[in-house]
């Protein structure tokens, strides 16, 4: 089976043709990403009406480019996928209908994909060991922050997601404070590295809110502000930016492993997986194998996968095919209600 994965939620334009046989075994073909991290930079953040735009000019190209790559034409296609949300509308929108338009012309199915399922089935090109159920899967990047209990494939339960603004954007909007730089989640990571191996103490302590909620929800805007009165009372902090970074990361890391680990515990999970832009984080890989038992299977996504890309769209495809076609035969055209739930 070749599916052709379409990905426009923000920034990145990709596509990507993986081949998938009846075990599920994936094997991606090719994957394409058009970034425009470049053009963002200065302005320090994505504007919406810019990525749309870039988008139009970039998807075909992007398209033509995954088919070329992976030596396959149209008509030997099974599938179309594509992410249809959460995500910038406009964005959204310029990969929506071009997936739409290529299905009514090719005379292919279309599925439309939950872009976070996306990120939870990047675990699944090529893992290093079976995926074991229940599993957990902390979902981590720009936008969304969330902790999803997976009973099977294709059974879901959000059981934790954040209150306000998402890990990644707290090492965003941190970075901004720092004067450091879009996106701030490798530089914050890189600086903070360099002072770990100073061997310095620090003596900054940012807060972990939430930690001791009975819950599994998360919220960093009380994080973010800590950083900016700090800020502003050290008249210094320029001189101590690696440590700043440093301590900062050690409070989102802290939460994010803590919350998971709990929620881990509770629900007797088998397997914990990352996924999302900051799962490429070293530092967060490494915190959860030094603080999980041999029991708990830990497993990340190769770090192409990390980041937006239309591979995880076409893997979680995939399944969800599978399923519905075991359920309502092969003539299924545009499932436009997939949803996370």
């Amino acid at each position: 089976m070749y599916i052709l994965g379409i990905e426009t939620s923000c920034d990145e334009t990709a596509a990507s043709i993986i081949k998938a046989d009846s075990r599920g075994k994936l094997v991606v073909l090719t994957n394409v990403i058009s970034s425009q991290i470049a053009i963002h930079q200065k302005y320090g953040g994505v504007i919406p009406e810019v990525a749309a735009r870039e988008h139009i000019l970039n998807i075909l190209p992007v398209i033509n480019e995954a088919l070329e790559q992976a030596k396959i034409k149209p008509s030997k296609l099974d599938l179309i996928a594509v992410t249809k949300g959460p995500g910038l509308i406009t964005s959204l929108i310029v990969g929506f209908e071009t997936a739409k338009t290529l299905a009514y012309a090719w005379k292919k199915p279309l599925l439309g994909l939950n872009h976070i399922e996306g990120h939870i089935y990047s675990n699944f090109i090529n893992p290093v060991r079976p995926i074991k159920f229940p599993a957990l899967v902390l979902t981590v990047s720009g936008g969304h922050t969330n902790l999803v209990l997976m009973l099977g494939h294709n059974k879901y339960k959000i059981i934790g997601e954040t209150l306000d603004d998402a890990a990644g954007e707290a090492y965003d909007k941190g970075a901004k404070m720092l004067g450091l730089g879009y996106p701030g989640g490798p530089i914050i990571a890189k600086l903070a590295a360099e002072y770990a191996k100073s061997g310095q103490k620090s003596t900054l302590i940012f807060p972990r809110p939430m930690l001791s909620a009975k819950n599994f929800d998360f919220s960093f805007s009380g994080l973010k502000t800590s950083l900016l009165y700090q800020l502003q009372k050290d008249k210094n902090w320029k001189k101590r930016i690696n440590e700043y970074c440093f301590a900062y990361q050690e409070a989102i890391i802290d939460i994010l492993v803590k919350k998971t680990l709990k929620a881990a515990s509770k629900y007797q999970i088998k397997t914990i997986l990352l996924s999302g832009g900051v799962s490429a984080n070293q530092t967060l890989r490494q915190r959860f194998c030094d603080s999980l038992d041999k029991k708990t299977h830990f497993l990340v996504p190769d770090l192409q996968y990390t980041t937006d890309n239309a591979a995880m769209i076409a893997a979680a495809a995939y399944f969800r095919w599978q399923n519905q076609v075991s359920k309502r035969g092969k003539n299924l055209q545009v499932d436009a209600n997939s949803k996370l739930s």
